[in-house]
């Protein structure tokens, strides 16, 4: 009986520095970080510490979002431009 005791004390023991791990498990709602610039506000978007999207919303104007174009840092294109231009030049008109 004393055996079993002392194992259950251990693995007790063993078993509570695992659950303060436990409450740093990664959140999914984006940490949104708010600046001033000029005169436009800008929102950056990050997922524990990675920053994947920025929202420009100018003075005037309709807002924007930056996204990131590959994994590398600083290289983000506007979410609302096609990366391919489709050219629409008219050859026949009936």
């Amino acid at each position: 009986m004393r055996t079993l005791n002392l194992l259950l004390l251990a693995s007790l023991l063993a078993v509570t520095p695992l659950a303060a791990f436990a409450d740093d498990a990664p959140s999914a709602e984006p940490d949104v970080t708010i600046r001033q610039e000029g005169d436009r506000t800008v929102e950056e978007y990050r997922v524990n510490g990675f920053l994947y999207a920025i929202k420009i919303t100018p003075k005037t104007g309709k807002p924007y979002f930056l996204v990131r174009a590959d994994g590398s840092d600083g290289n983000f294109v506007r979410s609302d431009s096609p990366d391919m231009l489709i050219p629409s030049w008219e050859i026949f008109k009936w």
